[in-house]
């Protein structure tokens, strides 16, 4: 499909089956366009190419012509329209076994420019079905990484543009944008004042994940215990932080970057609904302190990953208050639920967070990357993260007029992420993503009552939002986590859908993630029917 030429009728069937629309501007008037951007505008005597354009070609030193890449530009706009809208025909997981991509793909690079509908089609022919089909509405699998179209053209048109946005100087619509941005999702979100850009010394920024984010807490928090001083002397070797098991894999990754080794994580005993518990909290940090350590950060999840658990934020919030300790809160997917005011709940105790973030790249269909941080102690932030060297100073910055983004973020180089919340919320608005998001609670709520009518079956957390954990009954627990085990390898190899699996207090689990822009009742209950049915087989 994406091979053929504009105007070329009825073209090739493409993956999903379906013939690309004609394209509504043709060949004629896309070389119309090069020619009327072209500062010369005469013919080359005895040649159809004008003079300009060939100056233009060799000015940019590109192979592929401004002709070209619009015309390829509206294919590939086709192929991804045809690909969202028909994604429910391919297996949702691929079959390649390691190796296959690369084994159909040269040893070596090219050693001249290809065709690019050369490009195209092996991308299409290799690339696309070893892809494990993310925007499938049968994707319950990790979490959802939904996509909108107001959001990939924001990406398109942040490709083209090509800023750097390290600080206000350098592109100054794309750190004010960011700061409207963060100061709009508070609003849609219902957080605290205290992390609005106007508030006395809170304020927000976009990371590229919550990886990112639960790490920078972590610097601001280790810079504020020691009072600035772990930027001098880098000693963190009495500084112990605290999580439960059920906290994600990144808070691990965080710490032993920031210099806190395991033997300075302590582990906080979870309640069988897999929330923290406070009473444990409070237990670990007065045994630390009388050992001699210096307990600095504690990371309250709401809605973790393996079963959406939500720790007791207000009561974590208030001993961090007394003991000193930096309140970080990973809202990584279950926060977009907050746009939803009857899911408000879920921001429970954020008025005791130093710091809090949550991905509308997940569940609010902003392409990937798009993570949001608020903090309600910048000055921790920067003092962590700041450092001023003479090609970054500006006047702008100097005067205290502006924010430079990138004292706020790990590394010095920034992308225009805000333009892409700014696309999807002027041109699609709050009511497409709430609705989305009241319709998967409604769906999981659903789901449960099938599970809880198959006595096969046991539901093992409890299901607040959009995840649901299930596992087949077994006498013997470790036969029912075999049984299960091999459910969700049988399921996943079936390619009608995806899901994954996690271990809950030693037991084995299903994740049955409901999360898909597109998915609807009747493929969450195609997804449990082939559960069933492969039980019974």
């Amino acid at each position: 499909m994406l091979s053929r030429s504009a105007g070329d009728s009825p073209g090739p069937r493409c993956l999903l089956g379906q013939t690309a629309r004609p394209h509504a501007r043709c060949e004629a008037d896309l070389t119309a366009d090069v020619d009327a951007q072209v500062g010369h505008d005469h013919l080359e005597p005895g040649r159809g190419e004008r003079v300009g354009q060939r100056a233009h070609r060799r000015r940019y030193g590109a192979a592929v012509t401004p002709d070209e890449f619009r015309k390829h530009g509206y294919q590939l706009i086709d192929w991804i329209t045809e690909y969202l809208e028909h994604v429910e025909q391919l297996p949702v997981a691929s079959t390649v076994r390691p190796g296959d991509v690369r084994a159909q793909l040269p040893e070596h690079p090219p050693a001249a420019p290809e065709p690019f509908d050369a490009v195209i089609a092996d991308f299409e022919r290799i690339v696309v079905p070893a892809l494990t089909q993310w925007q499938h509405p049968s994707f319950f699998a990790y979490f959802p990484s939904n996509v909108s179209y107001p959001s990939i053209l924001a990406e398109l048109a942040n490709a083209g543009l090509g800023i750097q946005g390290m600080s206000w100087v350098t592109s100054p619509a794309c750190t004010e944008v960011e700061t409207l941005m963060m100061d709009w999702m508070q609003e849609l979100l219902g957080l605290p004042e205290a992390f609005r850009s106007t508030s006395a010394t809170g304020g927000g920024v976009i990371h590229g994940s919550a990886s990112e984010a639960t790490l920078a807490s972590i610097l601001a928090a280790r810079w504020r215990i020691t009072g600035g001083a772990v930027n001098t002397d880098g000693d963190t070797s009495q500084l112990v932080a605290y999580a439960t098991s059920q906290a994600h894999s990144s808070i691990e990754k965080g710490l032993r970057i920031a210099g806190i080794g395991t033997s300075q994580t302590r582990i906080v005993a979870h309640d069988t609904a897999f929330a923290m518990r406070p009473d444990h909290l409070a237990e670990l940090v007065a045994a630390d302190r009388a050992a001699g350590s210096r307990p600095f950060w504690v990371c309250a999840t709401r809605g973790t990953t393996s079963s959406m658990a939500f720790d007791p934020t207000t009561e974590i919030g208030v001993i961090a208050r007394r003991e000193g300790l930096w309140l970080h809160v990973d809202a990584a997917m279950s926060g977009i639920g907050a746009l939803v005011p009857e899911q408000r709940w879920i921001n429970d105790g954020l008025e005791l967070a130093d710091s809090y973030c949550t991905n509308p790249h997940k569940w609010m269909g902003v392409n990937f990357d798009c993570d949001l941080f608020y903090t309600a102690d910048r000055n921790a932030l920067l003092g962590a993260l700041s450092i001023l060297p003479e090609y970054l100073r500006s006047a702008a910055a100097a005067s205290g007029a502006v924010v430079d983004y990138r004292d706020w973020q790990l590394p010095l180089g920034r992308r225009f992420r805000s333009l892409k919340l700014w696309f999807m919320l002027r041109a699609e608005g709050v009511a497409v993503p709430q609705e989305m998001i009241r319709r998967h609670v409604a769906l999981t709520a659903q789901l449960a009552t099938w599970v809880r009518a198959d006595p096969r079956f046991e539901i093992v957390a409890p299901a607040p939002l959009n995840l649901l954990c299930l596992r087949l009954r077994a006498d013997d627990p470790a036969a029912g986590d075999l049984a299960t085990d091999a459910l969700i390898e049988r399921a996943n190899a079936s390619g009608e859908a995806l899901f994954t699996r996690t271990v809950l207090d030693g037991r084995v689990a299903l994740r049955f993630s409901i999360g898909g822009r597109t998915t609807e009742e009747r493929h969450v209950r195609g997804g449990w029917e082939l559960l069933q049915a492969l039980v019974a087989g």
